[in-house]
């Protein structure tokens, strides 16, 4: 069986801006966020991510920009030990009425064309609720993380009841990949 896990980017694996993330420089990793992705790649894990960039879209930095962030993202990755699949973006602002923007699945979608696997329990991990969001309608398992933007949304949505069903929940991603990898947490 292909283990699969798809990861959102901002607030899971590197700090979030509300400005946004618009140079390498920008770009830093939650700590444990990249040994945990080392972690799983050691296990077996294909990682891809599926990420909202709306930056593009609304000009504050180009794909070239995200293209060097991502650079920079993987070859930090590398020397911690781990690997990233593939990385699939939406460019489009929140108002451009595209299907590929979460909480539509197009970007899930896609994954399990372009990588032939059905995404059904397939662990899907973000910060916010359009990423659970996203996750649910395309039948992978969401897990929210309470980095990033996730404490906020696990106030708010978990308080309203409007957490996706089965919604798993997590203090960070290294906590997500000891529960994948039945490992206990450091004590």
């Amino acid at each position: 069986m292909t283990k699969l896990l798809i990861l959102d980017r901002d607030g899971v694996i590197n700090h979030d801006s509300d400005a946004f993330i618009k140079s390498p420089e920008e770009w830093n990793a939650i700590p444990g966020s990249l040994e945990a992705i080392a972690r799983l790649s050691h296990a077996g894990w294909r990682i891809v991510i599926a990420s909202n960039q709306s930056g593009i879209g609304r000009g504050l930095f180009t794909m070239d920009t995200l293209s060097t962030i991502h650079t920079k993202m993987r070859r930090e990755l590398a020397q911690a030990g781990g690997v990233i699949e593939a990385i699939f973006i939406c460019p489009h602002r929140p108002d451009d009425g595209c299907a590929c923007r979460k909480p539509a699945n197009g970007m899930f979608s896609d994954i399990a064309r372009r990588l032939d696997i059905p995404l059904i329990g397939v662990p899907a991990v973000g910060d916010s609720l359009r990423d659970l969001q996203a996750a649910s309608q395309s039948g992978c398992v969401p897990w929210l993380v309470l980095t990033g933007k996730g404490q906020d949304t696990w106030a708010a949505a978990g308080e309203s009841g409007e957490l996706p069903m089965g919604t798993q929940i997590a203090d960070n991603l290294a906590a997500v990949a000891d529960r994948l990898l039945g490992t206990p947490p450091n004590v």
